[in-house]
């Protein structure tokens, strides 16, 4: 099958590549003329700027954007639509707000293009692994691309789970359940890490025999393995954790649904706290405990 990827970064190069060793043909652009020379010799079709994506495919047109979310999704759709025609397909395979999702599906629609937004996971791991495609859009375009989705995929990695807006919505759930496991895993690693009856601990060890009969066993874990392997200590890394949005949004959307989700909201209130070195918050607490009780401070 014939489509285009717009956007060459961790995943999208990735997902070209896997998607020609499964035999399909790929148009390819990137605002990086050398990452698209990188593909071009790899087999792919190379564009020099969207509207050349747009000429070299056959109609009905699949355009796949792996941008960041926002209105670098917002400015790639509108520089596509004038030369698309109806019935052409654009997937959004980004971590795009859900609302944003069905606000361009509708307004796609009265052009009669159709939207598919196609939450993704696998990491820089799906080269080879596939990746976890949660898909929402009409059946007939879903339908259609589905040898894309599952040349994607691992076996049953792929799912249609509803109308436009439906994958980036189960995606952000999906997220946020990551923020809360990561989480787990910190502070649980951490009190092992500080332990003052055990303190010399094998990290590594540990995690390793996690991963044989525990109820804890997960890849997530298996890539604490790995990590511990390099460097127990992890000393070469700062706790800084940036988040993407979709904590915050599936935050939000607890709190819309009227959802208890305290997990997932401490989790990212967490990555908030990893982002400073000392608080306010923190200066003020010591300070009344001082007041009240007289207990002793530590200055700066």
């Amino acid at each position: 099958m014939q489509m285009a990827m717009i956007g060459l970064g961790r995943m999208g190069g990735n997902m070209v590549e896997r998607l020609m060793r499964n035999g399909h043909q790929t148009v390819v652009y990137d605002r990086s003329a050398d990452v698209v020379a990188k593909y071009q010799k790899l087999g792919a079709t190379p564009a020099h700027d969207l509207a050349e994506v747009v000429t070299k495919l056959k109609t009905p047109r699949v355009v796949w954007i792996m941008v960041p979310a926002g209105a670098p999704v917002d400015d790639t759709i509108q520089a596509l639509v004038p030369s698309l025609t109806k019935g052409d397909i654009i997937i959004d395979g980004g971590n795009s707000n859900f609302h944003d999702t069905m606000r361009r599906a509708a307004s796609l629609a009265k052009q009669g293009i159709e939207f598919v937004d196609s939450g993704t996971s696998g990491g820089i791991w799906g080269l080879e692994n596939g990746y976890c495609l949660m898909v929402g859009g009409s059946d007939r375009a879903v339908k259609q691309c589905e040898p894309i989705f599952r040349a994607l995929a691992p076996e049953d990695g792929y799912a249609h789970v509803g109308p436009s807006g439906a994958g980036h919505y189960v995606k952000m759930v999906h997220n946020g359940i990551e923020y809360a496991l990561l989480q787990g895993y910190a502070e649980g690693y951490e009190i092992l890490h500080a332990s003052k009856d055990f303190p010399r601990l094998d990290l590594r060890q540990i995690a390793e025999v996690w991963q044989h009969g525990s109820v804890v066993r997960s890849w997530l874990n298996e890539l604490a393995v790995r990590a511990f392997s390099r460097d127990v200590s992890l000393s070469d890394l700062k706790g800084y954790v940036a988040d993407s949005g979709e904590g915050r949004w599936t935050v939000q959307e607890a709190i819309d649904s009227d959802t208890p989700a305290p997990v997932i909201t401490l989790s990212l209130i967490m990555r908030f706290r990893s982002r400073q070195s000392d608080t306010f918050a923190g200066k003020v607490i010591a300070a009344l405990r001082n007041e009240f009780g007289g207990h002793a401070v530590t200055k700066s």
